[in-house]
């Protein structure tokens, strides 16, 4: 498979996803500003969650430029990331609704751990295809973010179940954490030309 047919699939995911997540925001009955603040934790979690999205939105694209060749591995590993992403509708609406309560707040963070989880294998099958001295495996270096986010994710599951709200400051955390895109993976891909599909 051409890697330019495997990131449009993968785009077209992500933008039903927020399509999805955007149709739970119910349209409130009402016109005084006051029916507004029942819906405010969950406008605050979709927000979150769409940051989160386009988070991997960004740094998925940038891995996918890095490829040099699609395989069979790399299309279930993919597909595994999309899975864990789709189901952000589900948990953020639920948490959303429930104002941040213990299950939700700590389902809300499997999820999150799973899909780092699941990008972090798509990543190293990546590294794996095109070699550990590859330039993309030496702009990971050490990919401290990458190890860090799993463990606050697990930290903040755990948090939900004594202090919901301090599950979502860390939640907060590592989107704020991964907001500015990872530079190092584009400048591999800015020195290697343009690429081909």
């Amino acid at each position: 498979m051409e890697k330019n047919r495997l990131e449009a699939f993968s785009d077209g995911v992500l933008a039903i996803i927020i399509t999805v997540m955007v149709l739970e925001l119910k349209v409130p009955a009402g016109s005084d500003i006051a029916v507004l603040k029942p819906l405010l934790p969950v406008f605050l979690t979709y927000v979150l969650s769409f940051i989160y999205l386009g988070i991997y939105w960004n740094n998925h694209h940038h891995l996918l430029k890095a490829v040099r060749k699609v395989n069979g591995a790399m299309m279930w590993a993919n597909l595994h990331l999309l899975f864990w992403l789709s189901l952000f509708p589900f948990v953020t609406g639920w948490m959303g609704e429930n104002h941040f309560t213990t299950a939700p707040t700590a389902l809300y963070g499997v999820v999150l751990l799973l899909a780092a989880i699941a990008y972090f294998l798509l990543q190293n099958l990546i590294i794996a295809q095109q070699g550990r001295d590859s330039k993309l495996a030496a702009s990971l270096g050490r990919d401290l973010k990458g190890k860090l986010s799993p463990v606050l994710y697990a930290m903040g599951i755990a948090a939900a179940f004594f202090r919901p709200w301090l599950a979502g400051c860390i939640y907060v955390f590592v989107a704020l954490m991964w907001l500015i895109p990872d530079r190092r993976i584009e400048r591999v891909v800015d020195e290697s030309g343009p690429s081909t599909h």
